[in-house]
């Protein structure tokens, strides 16, 4: 997500947590919650099951030194405090090998921007991940690469592992569009050549004198006049590259004319693009093989979001022919906002797409998720049915009890690779907050999108803490997973090394806690990662499984969502990856652990593998 907040949500709090240890679905709650097949699991044989199910920890983003020069440089230092320490000069300290800059795109900057020196990248949140569909044991993953988690100053960078996530040699920020401010919304696929496809909203913005952002277009005052405020774009790495550089970001149009790979450039504010994500017709047997779907949400501040669609065709050598003309999406509401557009491919070439909407009659307390389809290569589009509604979602403003971060996408889909009853089943994961946490809810459609289930709780937790940012993948056997991040355990006791190794000394001063600091044996207070799996026909396969060997402090080293001034909106990611390959799920989320390569407690992507049952 931008810095930018397009959508308040104002959310009442409704506790209903039964007496036994377990979830009552009640009165005020939404449809599914505290309904939980697999029945509760107790806090100690949920920490136990990360080493029962052979789970491994890799601690991705450790493994080299990354360097950039930013566009727009920042000195603010937000710490001692949860062990900020501003932006940091290289000094040579890169061991990518990639280009430190500065950059071709900033020659045009403004006098003050692009100045350098290059600077350390430090902090990774916001995630994705992909398996090659030619190589199960060739992996990439994508995330926000920030400079400063003060400025919330980022690029998008990449990890690369050619053994199936045990080692990540290559890694890297993604050249090419670092003429702008910040790069965001890391998102990737595969296309059927081996060939990686990065989907990318490269955006433009100032800092004023109090730290805030300024996003004025003036070409005396912004950074970059020479290039589009805005765009949704590609970056493309070529099957068999070696070094990180190796990208491609310029496309040459049926015309001969070779210029950025923008898939709609957007140069004039007010028409904001965001929410961009990617997927590609990697069956080999589809009549739509090969077939890349672009898709985004504009927001323009006066008429609703509207969600749009582009495509093209991938070739072998890691080109595409010229992106369509952007189409708009059928929707459930067409008087309301319309986001989160996340779509997949079936087996048989017909693409999905779930659509979120923000009804403008409920405040925007509420979401509904519906769904879209094409069955002619994205040419047109159908609205299928509503799968939920009004259902009652974290406040983006205010975020999650007891700590800072704050929360934006609400809802995950995936298609799955197996017929039930005829039909490739379409899933949809969601947030839901009428319990005055959120709980993980998940439904299924098995007719094509016309009908979906009642919902079911995914995550088994039996106390009440938050389960957030849910993830869906499926898997050629028919196996679904949804993996989520987990408040459930208590932060580590003082004294213990786990502590130690959170870095919860470093945490002494947060607003939204009332309790003692540093939060030793807080409740809901510190993060771990979890999954759960179920058959095609959603029948739970044992219970969640802990994919985090540490629990983790998410206050340490939070980038500064709006502004250094506020501590109140940080920043873990909006969302992190989730992908099946070759049996393995696999997981790519944040930590702040200090495993011994992370002695400064920032933010890092940690890979887990479990095998898919």
């Amino acid at each position: 997500m931008k810095a930018r907040s397009f959508v308040s949500l104002a959310v009442p709090l409704m506790f209903a947590f039964a007496s036994s240890g377990g979830w009552s679905a009640s009165a005020g709650l939404g449809p599914g919650v505290g309904v939980v097949p697999q029945g509760p699991q107790s806090d100690a044989a949920y920490a136990r099951s990360f080493k029962l199910n052979g789970v491994t920890n890799t601690f991705a983003t450790t493994q080299q030194t990354s360097c950039y020069t930013p566009e727009v440089p920042y000195a603010a230092n937000a710490g001692p405090n949860d062990g900020y320490t501003g932006e940091s000069a290289c000094n040579g300290a890169v061991s990518t090998g990639e280009n430190v800059g500065p950059y071709p795109q900033q020659a045009g900057s403004n006098p003050g921007f692009a100045t350098g020196p290059a600077d350390l990248v430090k902090n990774h949140s916001e995630s994705d991940i992909r398996v090659d569909p030619t190589n199960a044991n060739h992996l990439i993953g994508s995330v926000k690469w920030f400079a400063s988690a003060e400025g919330y100053n980022h690029v998008l960078g990449f990890y690369e592992s050619f053994d199936g996530g045990r080692s990540w040699p290559i890694q890297g920020h993604i050249p090419g569009y670092e003429g702008w401010t910040d790069n965001t919304d890391p998102v990737g696929a595969f296309d059927g050549f081996g060939n990686f496809y990065e989907l990318i909203l490269p955006y433009q913005f100032f800092y004023n004198s109090d730290g805030s952002h300024n996003f004025q277009t003036n070409p005396n005052k912004e950074p970059n006049p020479t290039v589009p405020a805005e765009a949704i774009s590609i970056a493309v790495r070529p099957n068999g590259s070696t070094t990180a550089s190796q990208w491609i970001s310029v496309h040459t149009n049926a015309q001969g004319v070779t210029g950025p790979d923008f898939v709609a450039p957007y140069p004039v504010k007010g028409q904001e693009p965001d929410k961009q994500w990617i997927t590609i017709d990697t069956n080999p047997t589809s009549p739509f093989y090969n077939t890349i779907y672009a898709m985004w949400v504009v927001f323009d501040g006066v008429v609703p979001s509207k969600p749009f669609v582009s495509t093209a065709h991938a070739n072998a050598d890691g080109t595409h022919t010229d992106w369509s003309t952007p189409q708009i999406l059928p929707t459930v509401n067409n008087t309301a906002s319309d986001t989160y557009l996340l779509p997949h491919v079936a087996p048989d070439g017909t693409v999905y797409t779930s659509v979120t909407n923000f009804p403008g009659k409920h405040g925007f307390c509420c979401i509904t998720i519906s769904a879209d389809r094409s069955i002619d290569g994205g040419k047109n589009w159908t609205f299928l049915s509503t799968a939920v509604s009004n259902i009652v979602v974290p406040s983006f403003v205010g975020g999650y009890a007891n700590t800072t971060f704050t929360d934006g996408i609400d809802n995950t889909f995936a298609v799955g690779l197996t017929k039930v009853t005829g039909n490739y089943p379409l899933y949809i994961a969601y947030n839901d907050d009428s319990a005055g946490v959120s709980n993980i809810l998940i439904t299924a459609s098995f007719d094509g999108g016309q009908t979906w289930t009642t919902p079911i709780q995914a995550n088994d937790n039996a106390s009440a803490a938050d389960e957030f940012q849910p993830n869906l993948a499926a898997a050629a056997n028919g196996t679904v997973s949804v993996n989520f991040y987990d408040r459930r355990l208590a932060c580590p006791a003082a004294g213990t090394a786990e502590a130690a190794g959170a870095g919860l000394a470093l945490d002494q001063v947060n607003p939204n806690f009332t309790g003692s600091l540093p939060p030793y044996g807080a409740s809901n207070y510190c993060v771990n990662t979890s999954i759960q799996f179920y058959s095609g026909t959603l029948a739970p396969i044992g219970h969640n499984v802990r994919l985090s060997q540490h629990s983790w402090d998410p206050q340490l080293n939070s980038p500064r969502r709006f502004c250094v001034c506020s501590a109140n909106a940080t920043f873990i990611g909006d969302y992190f990856g989730n992908t099946i390959g070759g049996g393995v799920d696999y997981t790519t989320s944040v930590s702040t652990f200090d495993d011994g390569t992370n002695p400064a407690h920032y933010q890092q992507q940690v890979v887990a593998t479990i095998a898919v049952p």
